[in-house]
């Protein structure tokens, strides 16, 4: 693993995480960007970028411009003024991107985005090198969409917790809350207003961005947890079928099937599931790549 920092838009910059194979010698089987959930940092995905460099991969981590490692100093107690919004971030894929090809120039590149990851890549403008998308717990994030646990609280969430909170702080202060984590004001905001639309990102931002995402070509293959406590079954369809000229799929995953009690929302990257459902994730590349040469 080598950290590399990168560049972004309005001079953003960002902290990522290179892992290649461990010798020179194994031929690269394809470049992976793993692309985090809100208010996820990098760190969680270490275990699984591992492996698949283990697996001839050449995998890549970051954190959005204002998390994790990516967070400014002069920001490390505050996010007050810190401008990023989701628009942003997707320029922080774009910037994984350029490195992931500069790295692997030759190999097909994947994503692998987990959950608000895969929401982003309709909006990338490298989405022509993406190869194949694996969704991962991902979904819509329309409140009418979200799992019962979550919509009995999400209204309270969205009209009353999030806008006091980013008014009276500047940001929105998730890690003093235990809510997602601290996000620049302007990313929960957004959120908030593609939260409220039935079509979610591509409903509330309109035709320039349904456009993005109709232009999009790689196929995706969505995983839906079934004992996933935020998304749904229904709004991980209505996310897939943002992509609406894509090659799409989703697959039900299930405990049982990673010989688990639970996976959840955010079990799916822990290292116990490494001979079970991370395999899954190799064989998709593989038909990815499959597809691409028939």
């Amino acid at each position: 693993m080598k950290a590399v920092e990168l560049s972004s838009s309005g001079g953003a910059r960002l902290q990522a995480r290179l892992f290649t194979p461990a010798t020179s010698d194994t031929p690269v089987q394809a470049a992976v960007l793993i692309a985090p959930a809100m208010g996820v940092r990098q760190d969680y995905y270490a275990d699984f970028a591992a492996w698949l460099a283990r697996q001839g991969y050449v995998a890549l981590t970051l954190d959005y411009r204002g998390m994790g490692a990516s967070r400014p100093h002069d920001k490390r107690r505050s996010l007050r003024g810190f401008d990023a919004d989701l628009f942003d971030w997707a320029d922080d894929i774009d910037a994984a991107i350029e490195h992931l090809i500069s790295a692997a120039p030759d190999a097909p590149l994947y994503v692998v985005g987990h959950s608000l990851g895969a929401q982003l890549p309709g909006m990338l403008k490298h989405r022509e090198r993406i190869a194949g998308l694996v969704s991962v717990a991902a979904g819509s994030g329309y409140w009418r969409d979200n799992a019962p646990p979550l919509k009995r609280v999400v209204l309270y969430f969205w009209h009353v917790l999030v806008p006091a909170a980013t008014w009276f702080h500047g940001y929105f202060p998730g890690a003093r809350l235990k809510k997602v984590g601290d996000l620049p004001r302007g990313v929960i905001l957004q959120w908030r207003r593609w939260c409220m639309h039935p079509r979610y990102h591509v409903g509330h931002e309109g035709k320039a961005l349904r456009r993005q995402f109709a232009a999009a070509s790689f196929p995706v293959v969505a995983l839906s947890i079934t004992d996933d406590e935020l998304m749904t079954e229904r709004g991980t369809r209505v996310l897939i079928d943002c992509y609406e000229n894509a090659p799409r799929e989703l697959q039900r995953i299930a405990p049982a099937d990673g010989n688990a009690q639970r996976i959840g929302h955010f079990g799916f990257f822990r290292a116990q599931f490494e001979a079970t459902l991370w395999t899954r994730v190799t064989q998709l590349f593989q038909r990815f790549a499959a597809g691409a040469s028939a």
